[in-house]
């Protein structure tokens, strides 16, 4: 019974609105129609014209009253037309799609309309805070772009900066797995890190991006040609095409490079990059100005958030946008950046660094029983920070993920942001 109850509904999701099925459907059922005309018109002709073999008489059912025949063949024409459809989809789609029964291709259908009409969503960060949130927001819309800090100056994505004099590949490679919807095997080789000879320290996944280019002769065509080999829902766009170094003060000296930055542990009074006037990506620019949703953050905030913000030309596109403004506050404090910092701390240091609040929702979280590990400390929002900003809504919710305390869970976070921030 169950059985039958879950083929029924596996049917009815053929009706579901917005599959863009059911029109090409009837078209074709018409069109199959108008051939049975003809060909009962022909069929009528020949009755009448010509002498045929006495078997057309109980082919045709002749002994049976007109009504009961038109009954017998249109139950039979039906259903035979509903199998045949029901195979023929199975045959053709069946090598692309994870699995060939009937349910499993609607869903698939379903989900890629879904996301298909998702809302438009601009991500700015970089590091893992925005590889976390893509990977949940890719389930609901696959109009997402992500802008990303190209500051970066450590590990594999340094060396291969200062060697090749290329944007750093790191922070890209993360959200093109993040919005990948390729096999397993694929994610885990873009993320595999060689551990010996010449090739030390550096990922596959960086190493194939620098390929791409060298291939295409363009960073940003390197980033769409790689997004097609791993089926990216969404486009990822560098900040500024211009080769920038994060520069830091720290205790009345300056400090360049990102990578260094967290390791000084001192103060951060400002941060602001070298050299001056590196303009905003065209491509950034217009995605941003075309959004409906644009979320700032989760990431380090000096060294992921601001280095995007501090692009000339980008908080007037975030400005102009008629897009709604969030801000998703980290969970956790990072050694060497925000030690002891709260959420009026990161509204304050955004403000100083670029004139004015940006921000119509600021998201926090309101899950405090994991506490981070490694020593860091949580990120708290007091009361009174809603009133030192009244011109912010502020939304607490659970967004912790639980296995890494310090990190957001991916799923949470894209359903706050869903239901009640887009929603709202």
């Amino acid at each position: 019974m169950a059985k039958r109850l879950r083929s029924t509904a596996g049917w009815l999701r053929w009706l579901t609105p917005g599959l863009e099925i059911k029109r090409w459907l009837l078209l074709l059922m018409l069109a199959e129609l108008v051939l049975v005309l003809g060909a009962a018109y022909a069929l009528k002709e020949l009755y009448q014209t010509a002498t045929l073999p006495y078997q057309f008489y109980y082919i045709t059912l002749q002994f049976w009253p007109y009504w009961a025949r038109a009954t017998v063949f249109g139950i039979l024409g039906v259903g035979l037309l509903a199998f045949s459809y029901l195979k023929l989809t199975q045959s053709v789609l069946g090598p692309f799609l994870p699995g060939t029964n009937m349910g499993s291709i609607v869903e698939v259908i379903h989900a890629f309309r879904l996301r298909g009409r998702g809302p438009r969503i601009v991500a700015i960060g970089g590091g893992t805070g925005m590889s976390a949130l893509l990977r949940g927001l890719k389930t609901y819309t696959s109009n997402l772009s992500a802008i990303l800090t190209v500051a970066d100056d450590g590990g594999s994505s340094g060396r291969l900066r200062d060697e090749y004099r290329v944007l750093p590949p790191g922070d890209f490679r993360q959200c093109l797995i993040a919005l990948a919807d390729a096999e397993p095997l694929m994610k885990q080789l873009f993320d595999h890190r060689f551990t010996e000879g010449s090739l030390n320290g550096h990922s596959f996944g960086n190493l194939f991006i620098m390929a791409m280019a060298d291939v295409t002769g363009n960073f940003e065509h390197a980033l769409r040609e790689s997004g097609k080999v791993l089926a990216v829902k969404g486009t990822i766009v560098p900040s500024t095409l211009q080769d920038v170094t994060l520069v830091a003060s720290i205790n009345g000296s300056n400090v360049e490079g990102e990578s260094k930055i967290p390791k000084q542990n001192g103060k951060i009074s400002q941060v602001f990059l070298k050299p001056d006037g590196a303009q905003v990506n065209p491509e950034a620019a217009q995605a941003i100005l075309a959004a409906e949703l644009i979320v700032i953050g989760p990431g380090s905030l000096y060294t992921s958030i601001l280095p995007n913000l501090l692009v000339e030309g980008m908080v007037e596109a975030i400005k102009a946008s008629p897009a709604l403004k969030l801000l998703v506050c980290n969970l956790a404090s990072q050694s060497g950046e925000t030690d002891g910092y709260g959420v009026d701390d990161y509204l304050h240091v955004v403000r100083d660094h670029v004139g004015s609040n940006l921000f119509d929702f600021v998201l926090v979280n309101s899950n405090h029983s994991h506490m981070p590990t490694g020593g860091q400390s949580q990120v708290v929002f007091r009361p009174e920070d809603a009133t030192q900003h009244p011109e912010v809504r502020f939304i607490a919710a659970d967004v912790v993920n639980i296995r890494i305390p310090s990190h957001h869970d991916p799923d949470k976070l894209a359903r706050v942001i869903m239901r009640k921030v887009w929603q709202a």
